[in-house]
């Protein structure tokens, strides 16, 4: 089945970039018996109404239309953001359900249709959540007017509350000073992308900046992620090994994180957040060159970087040492010590290929 494919597509990208899967991956067509029904409710309360097997929600139901978006009605010009249609009492109105004899439909009270995509939405959230709403509602800048203000309509109407506490309105991906779109034929798909620079360095690119600003897909952006991704994982890999070969502890708890939590907890502004693993980055570095390490340093450094890095969904694997790394890491150290260069060279390759050094 088609659908199946893109959906396990769509799964496979979330893995790439560490999302977690969602408990819940609802479908439109499982629910078109609670959307026909939503819809009836919509006219029984006088919100909605039919028009030769059309039905349009009926803005002046309800207050304060356009609060989302900031947008004046008064302002909104037919023809412009609303394509004028005689069957509705205002231009301002929109489409519920929409009879049809092409394509896939469904039999409803109104004739054969399929609903408006504003709807769906609404009703999958209604019949989920007992409330009918939820805390964080998500989305691009160009799905606040009209998709998600319709939303809110239709969930004042219905329900009484405005569907979400909270709206999250992220920015576009651009190339350059042009949006990514299938229109400017400068789509560049996540898989292809994922696959080419890989699920970790597309996934920092994306938290660099602020969920609401731009993206900057470039040449420039992406080699400058990739090689900040590279440092990141450096520091991490040689923190785990080292302290491994001291015998201390990895799983130390972690602590003094109170800068790196804040700065997410201010609108989720990552960009500080990666200031301060930059930060613990350096501090790493500083002490993996000191001889003698501090090992108990090492460990308080490690314990803070490996949750900050989980915390942002960077996963970075580290080698787990086994005897017989660590035997091969001390001959290594020995040969380089007795300047026996072709035996040092050789166990420095096998270390390389392990991720020890």
């Amino acid at each position: 089945m088609i659908t199946n494919r893109y959906i396990n597509a769509y799964k496979d990208v979330l893995n790439s970039l560490n999302i977690k899967p969602y408990y819940n991956n609802p479908r439109v067509t499982e629910y078109m018996e609670q959307i026909i029904k939503y819809i009836g409710e919509l006219i029984s309360v006088g919100a909605a109404y039919e028009k030769d097997g059309d039905v349009f929600f009926r803005i002046s139901s309800i207050q304060d239309y356009g609060e989302l978006s900031k947008i004046n009605m008064d302002d909104l010009v037919v023809g412009a953001r609303i394509e004028e249609n005689s069957k509705k009492e205002s231009p301002l109105d929109f489409v519920l359900w929409k009879t049809t004899e092409q394509g896939i439909k469904w039999v409803s009270p109104w004739g054969e249709g399929r609903p408006g995509w504003h709807t769906e939405c609404c009703v999958m959230i209604d019949s989920i959540f007992p409330s009918g709403k939820i805390d964080i509602h998500g989305g691009g800048f160009d799905l606040k007017f009209p998709h998600h203000e319709n939303e809110i309509a239709q969930a004042k109407a219905h329900n009484h509350n405005k569907i979400a506490n909270i709206w999250m309105h992220n920015g576009f991906v651009n190339f350059g000073d042009e949006k990514m779109s299938k229109s400017l034929g400068n789509v560049v798909l996540a898989k292809d992308a994922i696959k080419t620079y890989g699920g970790n360095v597309m996934r920092l690119l994306i938290l660099s900046t602020h969920y609401r600003a731009p993206v900057q897909f470039t040449d420039d952006t992406i080699l400058s992620t990739k090689n900040s991704y590279e440092r990141i994982e450096k520091a991490f890999i040689q923190l785990a090994v080292k302290i491994q070969l001291l015998k201390g502890d990895i799983n130390k708890k972690a602590n003094n994180m109170d800068n790196f939590l804040n700065a997410l907890a201010d609108d989720l502004n990552v960009s500080n957040a990666l200031t301060e693993l930059f930060n613990v980055m350096k501090l790493a570095n500083q002490e993996l060159r000191k001889n003698p390490v501090d090992l108990s340093k090492l460990e308080d450094i490690f314990a803070n970087y490996r949750d900050m890095l989980n915390i942002l969904g960077l996963k970075i694997d580290y080698p787990l040492l086994t005897k017989e790394d660590e035997q091969i890491y001390n001959e290594y150290i020995e040969y380089k010590k007795e300047k026996n260069f072709a035996k040092s060279d050789e166990l420095r390759n096998i270390l390389i290929a392990r991720r020890i050094i």
